[in-house]
């Protein structure tokens, strides 16, 4: 199977975002729906590109030769998280309708953040954030933009 956009660096390296769902399916679907990823390959992992980078969907587990003492499971809180996805935008507005219209569920609308971005979150389907930001025109300006 020739994967052309496949996350193979020909050197060097490349990140991904590994996410340990409950479900497969319903998470490609978020992303592939509402985000617009790509799937590369469906499952077992699922391997999505997501814009310029790449996001890994596949179920938890207990210890592996490779990872001992370590256990995958997705979130078992929607209050407390550890990490979480930061997508930067063009335009927070248009995307904030255009997910939401999708059906993601947002935490808030886009609210400025101390005058250097626009900022707001929303869930995927097994709970994990994502943060959606704009940087502003005053942070721009200091970033010499």
């Amino acid at each position: 199977m020739h994967l052309p956009d496949a996350p193979v660096p020909d050197e060097g390296f490349l990140v991904t975002h590994f996410l340990t769902v409950a479900d497969q399916a319903r998470a490609r679907a978020f992303y592939v729906d509402v985000l617009g990823a790509k799937v590369i390959v469906e499952e077992s992992p699922c391997i999505l590109k997501l814009a310029n980078s790449w996001l890994i969907l596949n179920d938890g587990g207990g210890p592996t030769p490779d990872k001992p003492e370590i256990t995958l499971e997705p979130p078992t809180s929607r209050t407390h998280v550890s990490s979480f996805l930061n997508l930067r935008v063009a335009d927070i507005q248009a995307c904030y309708t255009d997910w939401k219209g999708k059906g993601a569920e947002f935490l808030t609308e886009p609210l400025d953040n101390h005058g250097r971005e626009w900022r707001c979150y929303m869930r995927d389907p097994d709970g994990y954030i994502i943060e959606v930001g704009q940087t502003s025109d005053e942070m721009r300006a200091l970033m010499g933009l």
